[in-house]
C-alpha cells in the first residue's frame, strides 16, 4: 500500500493528495459526498478537517476516510497519460 503523505483541502469538495512514491494530484469527490459517514463532508468547514492517520490513510473527524490504494491508481494512471502526452 502507498500511503498518502499530504492531504490539502480545496474549494468544490476536491483534496490535492501526495503519495510517499511522489504521485500526486487532485481528487474531486463531489459526486461521491452521499451516505451516512460521508454526508457530512458537505459542510466544507468539516470537509476542510481533512487529515492523515498514521497507516497513510485520508480520514475525517467522524470516521469517514478514502482508500489511499484506489486514490493512488487513480492519481497514478492519470500521471502516466500526461506524461506520454507530453
Amino acid at each position: 500500500m502507498c500511503k498518502a503523505i499530504t492531504v490539502r483541502p480545496e474549494e468544490d469538495y476536491r483534496l490535492y493528495v501526495e503519495f510517499e512514491d511522489g504521485t500526486r494530484g487532485t481528487i474531486d469527490l463531489s459526486d461521491r459526498l452521499f451516505g451516512s459517514v460521508f454526508e457530512p463532508l458537505k459542510d466544507p468547514s468539516f470537509f476542510s478537517q481533512v487529515t492523515i492517520d498514521d497507516f497513510g490513510v485520508i480520514c475525517w473527524p467522524n470516521g469517514a476516510d478514502l482508500a489511499p490504494d484506489a486514490l493512488h491508481s487513480k492519481l497514478a494512471e492519470r500521471q502516466a497519460k500526461a506524461s506520454t502526452r507530453a
